[in-house]
């Protein structure tokens, strides 16, 4: 299959989706106060887009995810690599690692908003920890990827440690770090959406939860809609640093 074909495939997908969303609630076949019609919604998003409120939120919600990320990643990374080049500090911390990562992140909200409050801190901090686990883990699956042999041959050449991490380390592990960037993007998005739509003034969350409390369905479809495009400019981000970094590929 071609990448032309494909691309018609998803459109056509995506069409018949819209067409059944505009459709089956304006013949009332579903309750449109449950579904608005999508033209309706369409609207209602046009019109939010020009409120300064939903500009803040953007804004917020943004810098919110970026500063998250940009926390997250590095220091998950480091402590991965840290773990996985230590055998007793991977016995140590590896079982606490697992254990910590397969319990719901949104149980620990209430601990962040009693340490930080509910300001733009919290959230990042939340959203932090939220994505910091799967970084670790894939950090340490992908220094354990590495083969001893490249690491053995490159200290025999008196390579110092800081030319192993980026001259070995980094290019080999560089096929599960490129994947594990968007898997972090996800968990990082998720976590700052939480933040705000439990304990927040502000951000798109805090706007999203506030219309279904409301049971205002147009403005909560438009946010979920806005929300998306606000998804995928954030996962194109990462993909194109993907793409520019690809090279590094063993």
């Amino acid at each position: 299959m071609t990448r032309f074909q494909l691309i018609a495939i998803r459109l056509l997908l995506l069409a018949l989706v819209l067409t059944a969303w505009q459709v089956l609630p304006r013949n009332g076949i579903i309750n449109p106060l449950l579904l608005p019609p999508f033209s309706d919604v369409l609207s209602t998003l046009w019109e939010i887009l020009g409120r300064p409120q939903v500009h803040e939120a953007i804004l917020v919600t943004s810098a919110e995810v970026i500063v998250a990320f940009v926390i997250a990643v590095p220091l998950g990374a480091a402590i991965g690599v840290l773990i996985a080049e230590h055998d007793y500090a991977g016995q140590i911390f590896k079982p606490l690692l697992f254990y910590v990562f397969s319990v719901p992140k949104s149980i620990f909200l209430p601990m962040f908003i009693l340490i930080m409050g509910i300001g733009f801190q919290q959230k990042v901090a939340y959203a932090a920890f939220s994505t910091l686990f799967i970084v670790i883990m894939s950090a340490t699956a992908a220094v354990e990827s590495v083969r001893t042999d490249h690491v053995l041959v490159a200290r025999s050449f008196g390579a110092t440690r800081w030319q192993i991490l980026t001259r070995v380390y980094v290019p080999s592990m560089m096929p599960i770090l490129l994947e594990t960037l968007r898997i972090s993007m996800i968990f990082n998005f998720t976590g700052v959406m939480i933040a705000e739509m439990y304990a927040s003034r502000t951000g798109l969350g805090y706007l999203i939860a506030n219309w279904g409390e409301n049971f205002q369905l147009p403005q909560l479809f438009a946010g979920v809609i806005l929300l998306a495009v606000v998804a995928i400019a954030f996962n194109e981000a990462v993909r194109v640093l993907e793409h520019r970094v690809s090279a590094w590929r063993t």
